[in-house]
């Protein structure tokens, strides 16, 4: 009850310090954004093995992003939706997938590749559904989809999935000379990249069209740029196929098979000694920042508040692109702020290794990205097929 309320207090003092220096060193305070009203963040926060920081700024005029990280003393998860055509799917997602996966890991005792493939299918099917049930009544549902990002750190093992372009990248030592290497443990689903056409193509021989270039951007049937995501059901479906009346989701021809995958490309590996940090983001960041200055900015700064700092710099970078200042970008009102950044959301995980044997006290906390939401989280795996198993006998 004491943590509880403490958190609670903390959360409730912390939009003051965006506006108000809580100390004489302004330097130590402000990072930057603290007066952006469309920027959220979690400066520093406890897991499982560390420490995280967790940001998320918007830009559409609907939050299209949504986010979660839950923590426990058996584990850490983080998830990151970014949504496109409206915040339906990515919002669906933040409400089921991880419950899927607890679901599914207590079944199984463990958390592994085919558990973590299991949840994201059974996510699928369920917004499916969803579309199914809501079609006849709103057939713009079949539109919505979600790129989706998930990373879970196990018993030491480091489980990532994604579908989409969402990226988790890496940030490790190289020898003993301190320097910083990024390592982007995800592929980017996007049609941009030559080897995701040509595997669009491979699959699909008898359509000419399965991928276009079209508005300087190579696209999916000439619609999305992304080869993989959750929902998108008029791509995968034909009897969710949309007419004339949605001319942006308009197929001219019948839907023979799904243009689209739902399966995640899912990578593990054990922790290493040279693993300092995971950065975790949706596409919004990584269209203005590069692998390596992400990790460099994040290795070379205090680990309070560098989520946002990530933001900042992606924001700043932005506004010089348009030969603006990132303080011209704030008089924009939300919508219109799309001319210049997508929604970005950024969680940055530290991997304090002496903590990996879970032997310490770790609060369990789910934090719900921008509308911060915050309580107990259900990360409680080996607890719960504990009490299962002695029920049973």
């Amino acid at each position: 009850m004491f943590s509880w309320l403490v958190r609670t207090v903390s959360a409730c003092w912390r939009p003051l310090s965006r506006y108000v220096p809580m100390s004489k060193d302004e330097d130590d305070v402000f990072l930057g954004g603290e007066d952006d009203p469309f920027l959220w963040c979690r400066d520093l926060e406890k897991h499982s093995c560390g420490e995280f920081s967790f940001a998320v700024v918007q830009a559409n005029q609907v939050l299209e992003d949504h986010s979660q990280v839950d923590t426990g003393r058996e584990g850490t998860f983080v998830g990151v939706y970014d949504g496109h055509g409206g915040p339906e799917a990515s919002r669906f997602v933040r409400d089921h997938l991880f419950l899927h996966l607890i679901k599914l890991a207590r079944e199984n005792g463990t958390i592994d590749e085919e558990v973590l493939k299991n949840a994201f299918a059974a996510t699928e099917d369920g917004f499916l559904s969803l579309v199914r049930r809501a079609f006849g009544i709103t057939p713009s549902i079949a539109s919505k989809g979600c790129c989706c990002l998930v990373g879970v750190i196990w018993k030491g093992t480091l489980y990532v999935a994604n579908l989409g372009d969402s990226r988790a990248v890496l940030g490790h030592i190289v020898g003993r000379s301190n320097k910083i290497v990024a390592e982007q443990l995800t592929k980017d689903h996007n049609a941009s990249i030559e080897e995701v056409r040509k595997e669009l193509m491979s699959l699909h021989p008898d359509d000419s069209c399965i991928v276009v270039h079209v508005n300087g951007a190579w696209r999916v049937k000439g619609i999305i740029q992304v080869s993989r995501s959750i929902g998108d059901a008029y791509l995968k479906k034909p009897e969710f196929a949309l007419g004339p009346a949605y001319p942006r989701f308009h197929l001219k021809e019948p839907l023979r098979q799904p243009v689209l995958r739902a399966d995640p490309s899912v990578y593990s590996r054990n922790l290493q000694p040279a693993d300092r940090f995971l950065i975790f983001a949706s596409d919004g960041l990584w269209e203005l920042l590069s692998n390596q200055k992400a990790v460099e900015i994040v290795h070379n700064n205090p680990r309070e508040g560098i989520a946002r700092r990530l933001i900042v710099s992606a924001l700043d970078e932005a506004a010089r692109r348009q030969k603006l200042k990132y303080d011209d970008i704030k008089k924009y009102d939300k919508g219109a702020r799309r001319s210049f950044h997508d929604d970005i959301t950024v969680v940055v995980v530290f991997i304090d290794h002496e903590m990996l044997d879970g032997k310490l006290p770790v609060p369990e906390l789910s934090v719900r990205g921008f509308i911060d939401t915050h309580g107990p989280s259900d990360f409680n795996i080996l607890q719960e097929v504990a009490m299962k198993t002695n029920t049973l006998k």
